[in-house]
């Protein structure tokens, strides 16, 4: 990473533009957000103040549906989902998000604050950055 990427904080390259749901929709549900909204991941909501975010994706969901033979009607997004997700705040530097990501072999991060959904870090934007970093 170049030093201008590395002391660049994930609060400026995250997406604020977050597509949720909710962990009582079904896995039909959930995929028609994922095509409808072009994304292959979803937040899914806390069930209270106190409860964690999590993170759907069409891995999960393909996993699931090839290991259950599941009815993607009879299976819901709470029986799945990855909870908690893994989190940072967008104060970090993006070196520390992109570090997390090879660490924990992800390809997002939730972006909170005090337990708050403020956006969503991929590989893809750290990838971006630096690659407009490079082009300069």
């Amino acid at each position: 990473m170049t030093s201008n990427a590395a002391s660049q904080l994930v609060k400026d390259i995250m997406q604020t533009e977050v597509a949720t749901i909710s962990p009582m929709a079904t896995l039909r549900t959930a995929l028609q957000e994922m095509r409808a909204k072009k994304v292959k991941s979803l937040v899914v909501e806390k069930m209270h103040a106190h409860d964690a975010y999590g993170l759907i994706t069409y891995s999960s969901i393909l996993k699931t549906i090839v290991a259950e033979e599941g009815d993607i009607d009879l299976v819901n997004v709470y029986d799945i989902h990855e909870k908690p997700a893994i989190s940072i705040s967008g104060q970090v530097e993006t070196r520390y998000a992109a570090r997390m990501m090879v660490t924990h072999s992800i390809r997002r991060l939730l972006v909170l604050d005090n337990n708050e959904l403020e956006g969503i870090v991929t590989m893809s934007d750290i990838i971006g950055t630096v690659l407009e970093l490079v082009e300069e």
